[in-house]
């Protein structure tokens, strides 16, 4: 059911780039931030069944509206002029790309939507942030506010953006009553971006 649950779970993501494709063309950072959060989900299908689960049906609602932001008010997007150059939003949804690749690489089956315990990952991108996937999920945000800027554009990324920062602070605070995890936090001070934040 859980493998069920994962796979019809990719659909909006296919419709969602087939939406984009058609309003914005061919375009590397709509690909990119719809390309994270199908990973996301495909990597669902093969994933450790968790020791502890949240059963905060708060957590759920917080993790699934994260999770389909993008899905959710994708149609009130609208083209806009971009405030930065062509080949620096292309790279920032390239580098996007590459850290969500790289995290979920590293956190191999102990991936999840909700709060949960898994085993705990503390290599690759997550010996320099506890939140590397994120930091891939707020990259394609900014890339995609940059190249097509208008005030509700920057309204709509920036509240993807706080929604992923709550849910890492719900999660933090689930996992914390693990001591191993509570030993990671104090080894890796950074959650999205080394020696910053």
């Amino acid at each position: 059911m859980d493998r069920l649950v994962a796979f019809v779970a990719i659909i909006p993501f296919a419709y969602s780039v087939r939406h984009e494709l058609h309003e914005f063309g061919f375009n590397p950072a709509w690909i990119a931030a719809n390309g994270n959060f199908v990973l996301l989900i495909v990597t669902m299908l093969f994933r450790r069944s968790p020791t502890r689960i949240t059963t905060s049906p708060v957590f759920w609602c917080l993790a699934f509206v994260a999770t389909y932001w993008l899905f959710i008010m994708g149609r009130l997007i609208a083209p806009g002029p971009a405030v930065a150059p062509a080949w620096f939003v292309d790279s920032l949804s390239i580098a996007s790309g590459a850290v969500c690749i790289w995290a979920r690489v590293n956190l191999g089956r102990n991936i999840g939507l909700v709060p949960a315990q898994r085993e705990l990952v503390s290599e690759g991108a997550y010996r320099f942030v506890r939140h590397p996937i994120y930091t891939g999920i707020y990259m394609s945000y900014v890339a995609l506010a940059l190249q097509s800027f208008t005030p509700m554009n920057a309204l709509i990324f920036a509240a993807g953006i706080a929604l992923f920062v709550i849910k890492s602070f719900v999660e933090e605070g689930f996992l914390s009553h693990d001591p191993q995890y509570v030993a990671y936090m104090a080894r890796v001070r950074w959650r999205w971006l080394p020696y910053v934040a």
